[in-house]
């Protein structure tokens, strides 16, 4: 009897104890998600296709001036949906299962929060974005040349790219990792009511991204923030060790890549600076 008072008592846990589903509900897969899906993955090809237009022949090797603020920051935007949806995929469409069967139970669940969960995962990529663009624009105002690849800028590249290299190795890369590979466990245990909640939660995932991520960011910005090819590819990278079932492998095969992509900078600057401009 006190079992089951305290299997239909909803304060102690922010979904209730009787909130989880169980293990053939949670397994049973709702077309509604399939239509999720391909929603986000519809917007990240559109993103691809708007993103290779905006920067065409923009790119310029390494160190690529990313423009005007303002430019940036919708450009950001645009390339953040293109490299991240598919990755971000199974977070958002656990947000919604649980989103669906909170409805399902009789408890409040407003329509529409998936788009503003999303959204706040988007507005802290674009906080990093920004402050990232900030230090770029403030470096360069005080040494102008640092960048320039006859002045010593491929190297400060290569040293960027092994900076990100190193950081697949970090505790901290680890626990932000299994943060983004464990989507239900996330939502069960972050889950917040309202729009306000959904926000939030964005937010708070995205921040879990940023620290799993902003290294391959970085070097995003060193080898050409404005070339589509070095996004695919650590775009890739970003998909593949979030979704991939070999986690360690993963995590590995990209460091390595990277010390590859670090030599190949310095050494074979030229092919680096052409060969993945698409």
């Amino acid at each position: 009897m006190l079992r089951r008072k305290l299997s239909t008592r909803g304060g102690a846990h922010p979904l209730g104890r009787a909130a989880s589903p169980s293990s053939a509900t949670a397994s049973r897969v709702d077309p509604r998600e399939f239509g999720l899906i391909a929603v986000l993955l519809i917007l990240a090809a559109a993103s691809w296709v708007f993103t290779s237009v905006q920067m065409s022949g923009m790119d310029m090797g390494t160190w690529t001036d990313p423009g005007p603020l303002g430019l940036f920051v919708i450009t950001w935007v645009v390339m953040l949906s293109a490299m991240m949806f598919p990755s971000v995929a199974p977070m958002v469409v656990a947000y919604s299962r649980i989103h669906s069967h909170r409805r399902k139970t009789g408890r409040y669940a407003p329509p529409g929060s998936t788009p503003v969960f999303v959204a706040g995962y988007l507005i802290t990529w674009t906080v990093f974005g920004v402050v990232a663009y900030l230090l770029y624009a403030s470096v360069v105002s005080l040494v102008p040349w640092i960048f320039a690849p006859d002045q010593g800028g491929r190297y400060l590249a290569a040293g960027v790219i092994l900076l990100a290299a190193a950081y697949q190795f970090t505790p901290a890369k680890n626990v932000a990792l299994m943060k983004c590979r464990s989507p239900m466990d996330f939502i069960l245990h972050r889950m917040r009511n309202g729009y306000g909640g959904a926000l939030r939660m964005g937010v708070e995932h995205g921040a879990w991204c940023v620290a799993c991520c902003w290294a391959l960011m970085v070097a995003l910005f060193a080898l050409g923030v404005m070339s589509t090819g070095w996004m695919a590819l650590v775009g890739a990278f970003i998909a593949g060790e979030k979704m991939l079932p070999w986690k360690r492998f993963a995590n590995r095969a990209i460091a390595v890549a990277l010390g590859v992509i670090a030599l190949a900078v310095v050494f074979w600057p030229a092919p680096m600076s052409g060969g993945m401009v698409m």
